[in-house]
């Protein structure tokens, strides 16, 4: 099928789904019938992507550009303007919407749309359509009116519910400013009217939608909207639904609790940004967070809900040391959320982060993620190894597999002369990257040798504790064969 106007983006895989395009093709008006969706993967071969894009014909082609897809949307951009000088190529999203002047792909494109483009991109077509093009390559877009948009969920297929996340979002904005997020930029929250939201979301339900990702960057931020959508799916959790939300970790109220506490295991799941636990910290970069309320409800999570919970800490923070980095990460342990995502800090284009580089002396990748490389604080050496210490920590930490391996480090690591987890798990650490020169392709059996190598080098007297703990975990989830390592006798 042909397409006059093709809205594209490259996503991280295929399993994801591109809510913004569907927002934009939601509103396209008379433009509607004209266009049309086309999601590929970072992991396609440019020249593919640009086949199936030039094969549907395209006048014009919108590309939706982040952080993660910029440089491969870039290649295949080149390759359109070779084949097809005369197509017209516009840019949208949060990598082009902010520094865009100097950015090779914006040179590449004909136009780009800064900010929320839902309105902006039909008047672009319908200015296009009666041969009004703008006069600047840059269009600014004010923020439009939630209320006057319509809402993209209609445009999931039947095949996108089957096999897609289903992202969705009641809210746009965040009323904090955070100097490492986008949010920051944001002047306040704005609300979608929730009635007309959770019709939507009903359809949705209705079609056999069961997971839906909340992409609200405050889901909590008001009591009587969360109560509200809690309520909504606790009428229908017997559908065997799973719901990811992120939350404001020092805002649970009552009500909301007495709510949570009904859902069942594996329907709910909360991502809680700690970021840092270092109150020094966490003011210079404008982040506001009361940690004696985060530890309460933490702890009232844990022990009255089922919700899953995955908190998230970012290392390369402005006066944050490798040091206090591992007291944050051993006070988040002793909480015991379900997962701790340990990230890198990114110096995201337009966020107010930069304005500790100098004193700090803050040092960036030039080029997408734009991860820390070094500062004052952390050497280049330091956080190579917390990049190591993030993907081991998820193969360990946070897979699932290793429960009781994960508990018998912590009950080692008491005994230090200064008790730490943090510690402990980096001197594993130390130990892995002497067998692994690699974080990846590594296979389940052989994280199980190394962690049962690892034990009895360190703990050579408790070699039967040891087995017995390893051949739990690894039967925890499944039935597998006892590996040769872990049989008493050979």
């Amino acid at each position: 099928m042909r397409s006059e106007i093709l809205l594209v983006t490259l996503n991280s895989t295929y399993q994801h789904s591109s809510v913004g395009l569907r927002y934009l093709h939601a509103n396209l008006q008379e433009f509607s019938s004209r266009s049309e969706i086309l999601e590929l993967t970072i992991n396609q071969n440019p020249r593919d992507m640009a086949e199936k894009i030039l094969i549907k014909a395209p006048k014009l082609v919108g590309f939706g550009v982040y952080i993660w897809n910029t440089k491969i949307t870039e290649e295949v951009i080149r390759i359109l303007r070779a084949v097809n000088s005369d197509l017209l190529v516009v840019l949208g999203g949060p990598e082009v919407s902010h520094e865009a002047q100097g950015q090779s792909i914006v040179e590449l494109c004909d136009y780009v749309i800064q900010g929320e483009g839902d309105l902006a991109f039909y008047d672009f077509c319908k200015k296009w359509s009666e041969g009004q093009l703008p006069p600047d390559k840059i269009i600014k877009m004010s923020l439009p009116e939630l209320s006057n948009l319509r809402l993209p969920y209609r445009e999931y297929s039947d095949e996108d519910i089957q096999n897609r996340v289903i992202y969705v979002e009641a809210s746009r904005g965040c009323p904090f400013r955070c100097e490492y997020c986008l949010s920051s930029l944001d002047k306040s929250v704005r609300n979608f009217p929730i009635d007309q939201f959770l019709g939507e979301i009903q359809i949705l339900l209705d079609r056999g939608a069961k997971q839906f990702k909340f992409v609200d960057r405050t889901f909590n931020l008001s009591p009587s909207i969360s109560h509200k959508i809690l309520a909504f799916f606790l009428k229908q959790i017997d559908l065997g639904l799973f719901l990811h939300f992120e939350m404001v970790p020092d805002r649970l109220p009552d009500g909301l609790k007495s709510l949570i506490e009904q859902f069942p295991k594996g329907s709910l799941q909360f991502e809680i940004g700690i970021q840092t636990w270092n109150p020094a910290v966490a003011a210079l970069v404008s982040r506001k967070q009361d940690f004696q309320l985060i530890s309460q409800n933490l702890k009232y999570l844990r022990e009255h809900t089922a919700v899953h919970t995955h908190a998230d800490l970012i290392v390369g923070l402005p006066g944050e040391t490798l040091s206090s980095f591992g007291s944050g990460f051993d006070a988040l342990v002793a909480l015991q959320p379900d997962e701790i995502q340990v990230g890198l800090l990114k110096s995201l284009k337009g966020t107010p982060i930069v304005r500790h580089n100098v004193e700090f002396k803050m040092v960036y990748q030039k080029e997408p993620p734009f991860q820390i490389l070094q500062n004052k604080d952390l050497t280049f050496f330091e956080l190579q190894r917390a990049v190591r210490f993030a993907k081991f920590w998820d193969l360990y930490g946070n897979s699932g597999h290793f429960l009781g391996f994960i508990e018998a480090l912590k009950l080692y690591s008491t005994h230090r002369d200064h008790p730490s987890f943090f510690w402990e798990f980096f001197e594993f650490l130390e130990f892995i990257e002497t067998r692994h020169a690699e974080s990846h392709g590594i296979s389940l059996i052989n994280l199980f040798e190394t962690a049962w190598n690892y034990l009895n080098l360190k703990w050579p007297e408790k070699t039967e504790y040891h087995r017995n703990l390893l051949i739990a975990d690894l039967l925890r989830d499944k039935k597998r064969d006892i590996p040769k390592f872990l049989r008493p006798f050979y």
